[in-house]
Formats: C-alpha cells, structure tokens, sequence
C-alpha cells in the first residue's frame, strides 16, 4: 500500500524526489508528535547517545535513515514504470541477496553468522524469481529492465538499513527511538537532495495535486507499520513475523496490481509463479540456523 500511494504521488507531480520528501517528511511528522507524550522514546534517545559517547556504536551507523531515503526515493520513481507486484519481488531478491552479506558480516550485532547452502539456495530462488516474473514483458516497451534492477538495489539498500537499525536497536532499546532518528535522517538527506536539485534546475517544486486523500498517506503507512512491528515481533519472533509479513507484501502486492493498477502495469501468470517463487525462496531462507559463528 505504502510503494502505491507513493507512486501513485510521484506520477502526479512527475518529480519522484519531492514524492519521497513528502512520505518521509509527513510520516517524521507523525511520529514526532507520538515523541512528544512517549517517555519511553525519549530515554531510547538517551541510551543511544549515551552509546555514542562511550564509543559503543559507531557515528554513521546513525545515518541508517539516509539509506531509508533513498530507498523511498527509488521506489517513488520504479513503482509507477513496473507496477507493485514487480517492484515487491524484485525489492525482496535485493533484500534477501543482501541479508547473506550484512549477517555474514555481523553488522546487526550479536556475532556473525554463517552463511549457509539453504541461504544461498533461498537467495537463488528469489532472483530467479525475478527473473520469471518479467519473461512474458522482458522486451516490452513499458517495461524497463534497468528499473528491475533498480528495484533490486532499493531491496538490497534496505537489507543493509534494517542491519544498522538491528544495531541502533540494540544500544536505544527502543523500536520507536530507532524510527524517530531514520525518519529525521531519511527526511534531512531528502530535503537536502531536493533543494539541490530545483537550485542546479534538475527538478521544479510543484503544487501538491488535490487528491486522491490515498496518495498523502505513505508515510502515516510507514509509522503505522512500525507500531505493528514493534508489538507483534514480540509474540511471534523475528522469524514468523519475516515469513507472514513477506506473504502479506506479495499478496498485497498482486491484488493492488489487479484492482488499482498503475497505467501500463498487467498481472500475467509470470508473474503469479514469481510471487510463489518468492515466498519458497523466504520460506526456505527463513528455517535455517541462526546462530552466531564461534571465534
């Protein structure tokens, strides 16, 4: 819902850069406003900078925000050329392709982790799923291949920033400190970009159209997935909230394709079989051992 009300805003005012500013901005709104009457993000804020100071955590990894950023701004532009379901897919080969490098890494925290033949076998499914999901419009002319793969780094860029979050995480102890600093981030690096942007003459400011009400609420999704996030993790682990989640994304995917679709954008049976494609390659990636590996 997010990726189409985002889209849907970049099509309109046909500058992808203020689209984004805009999610990110109205959803940082939002939850500064839930900042102010929550004592509990306030003393996340406290212990992330008290972990800061003792050089605990290091500086940039606060900038994760930024990454969020940028993966809004790609989405506003992808969305309206290959559709929801398309961008979903391809976004979750990213996210899955990276995951394998961040946990091997140990950039989460908690240790490094192995990167094992199920996980490699899961991140071969999912681009491969990909690549089913465009055959029956690889040489199409409203298809671009290059905004596939854009799609796919957007997913590998969020990989990497739910990795320095799962850092953040661990020193604020608090989902909603962590949110608050990527939304300031991701709205700063937004707002300076386009400013950029309109003073060198990339881009103009436009007038905000009057509506659809839909298209002004990416980031109100955005938080609202958080708060979601941060309660039903609790109950369900990491894990079981990965797999359910991803299905719900590809499902949801599909059915906005099917009934509010963007100009050019078809369902085919190509792209059914990659959706389940997909959700194996999740499934198969998920159930695999997640312990750190020994020193």
């Amino acid at each position: 819902m997010q990726a189409r009300a985002n889209g849907e805003l970049s099509l309109r005012l046909n500058n992808g850069l203020q689209a984004a500013f805009i999610s990110f901005s109205s959803g940082l709104l939002i939850i500064a406003i839930i900042s102010i009457f929550s004592p509990t993000i306030k003393s996340g804020a406290k212990r992330l900078r008290a972990a800061v100071v003792a050089k605990e955590i290091a500086p940039w990894t606060l900038f994760a925000g930024a990454l969020g950023g940028a993966f809004v701004a790609v989405q506003t532009q992808i969305v309206p050329l290959i559709g929801v379901a398309i961008y979903s897919v391809a976004s979750i080969a990213g996210q899955g392709a990276t995951s394998l490098i961040v946990d091997r890494i140990g950039l989460t925290g908690g240790g490094k982790k192995p990167i094992s033949p199920r996980r490699i076998t899961a991140a071969v499914v999912t681009v491969l799923a990909v690549l089913v999901s465009v055959l029956d419009r690889i040489d199409a002319k409203d298809l671009s291949f290059i905004a596939v793969v854009l799609a796919g780094v957007a997913g590998a860029i969020v990989g990497v920033q739910r990795a320095m979050n799962g850092l953040i995480n661990e020193h604020s102890k608090q989902s909603f400190t962590t949110s608050l600093l990527n939304f300031i981030m991701g709205s700063s690096v937004l707002g300076i970009a386009l400013l950029v942007a309109v003073a060198i003459g990339k881009v103009e400011f436009v007038p905000l159209p009057a509506g659809p009400w839909w298209i002004y609420m990416g980031g109100t999704i955005g938080v609202i997935y958080i708060a979601f996030t941060s309660t039903i993790v609790q109950h369900l682990g990491v894990l079981t909230f990965t797999l359910f989640s991803t299905g719900g994304q590809l499902v949801g995917a599909l059915l906005i394709d099917i009934y509010s679709p963007t100009k050019g954008v078809s369902v085919s049976a190509y792209l059914v079989s990659g959706i389940v494609m997909t959700f194996l390659g999740v499934l198969v990636g998920g159930v695999n051992s997640s312990k750190p590996l020994k020193r």
